[in-house]
């Protein structure tokens, strides 16, 4: 009988290609531990304790922007002229909210222990992005201000913002909050509450949206907005009936600066 043939030598395992910097897996993987500023740190403080102490709830609705728009774009050019300052659409909201709190007191008021404290003042708080984070400095007597007032000072809240020049008081106290998460693009949120206060409004992006007007369907501005607020001593039907009231608002802007 002829030799059984010997078996074929293995194959030395081949060698696996080098990979690029940056490609799976990865030649360097590395980690950064900082320590919270102090107004971070703060700010997650207030958030845990809206999220811990509250009943917070959310009602959404949306805006027909096109009146606001039309009337804005008629006056801009004269309004600078007048006033040196742009005309904005942050100004027509805090009027909104305003009108809309006069008729809606609680969701202007605060709980103090066993007690609720209602405000017969309208102080605004406005949320605006610092590098450092999220400050909210407060329009003080909101009610008594023109469109003129709101946006010379929420012009200057921006720019001290950036500075870093804020001082604590003016970002202390406040009745209700707006906040606008649309510059950033946001087309929803759900905005949380800055204790003591009972009620946040949030603002979004304005997108062409389909919307049917007497059976029609057409394009119009549309804006998202959203009310959070403290279940504790707001109502769903204050709630809502604040929230559409601001929508009422802003879609007949004329009727509200004319108070009637």
């Amino acid at each position: 009988a002829k030799p059984a043939a010997p078996a074929p030598a293995a194959k030395p395992a081949a060698t696996p290609a080098a990979l690029p910097a940056g490609a799976w897996p990865f030649s360097k993987r590395m980690e950064q531990r900082v320590p919270m500023t102090r107004l971070r740190a703060r700010i997650a403080e207030r958030l845990l304790e809206a999220k811990n102490t509250t009943a917070m709830l959310t009602t959404f609705n949306e805006i027909n922007m096109k009146p606001v728009i039309d009337l804005r774009n008629k006056y801009k050019d004269q309004f600078e002229k007048s006033h040196g300052v742009k005309l904005g659409f942050m100004s027509f909201f805090v009027k909104a909210v305003v009108e809309s709190l006069k008729r809606y007191p609680a969701v202007n008021a605060s709980i103090d222990g066993n007690d609720i404290v209602y405000h017969d003042y309208y102080d605004v708080g406005i949320a605006v992005s610092s590098p450092r984070g999220l400050v909210v400095p407060i329009l003080r007597n909101a009610e008594d201000m023109s469109l003129a007032d709101i946006e010379k000072a929420i012009g200057d809240f921006g720019k001290r913002a950036k500075e870093g020049s804020l001082t604590v008081e003016e970002m202390t106290g406040g009745t209700f909050t707006i906040t606008n998460g649309g510059v950033f693009g946001s087309l929803m949120s759900t905005p949380i509450l800055n204790p003591p206060q009972s009620g946040i409004l949030g603002m979004h992006a304005t997108k062409d949206r389909a919307v049917v007007e007497n059976g029609q369907v057409v394009a119009r501005p549309m804006m998202y907005v959203a009310h959070s607020y403290d279940h504790r001593i707001i109502d769903g039907k204050e709630a809502v009936g604040f929230l559409v009231a601001v929508k009422e608002a802003i879609e007949d802007p004329a009727r509200m600066l004319l108070s009637v």
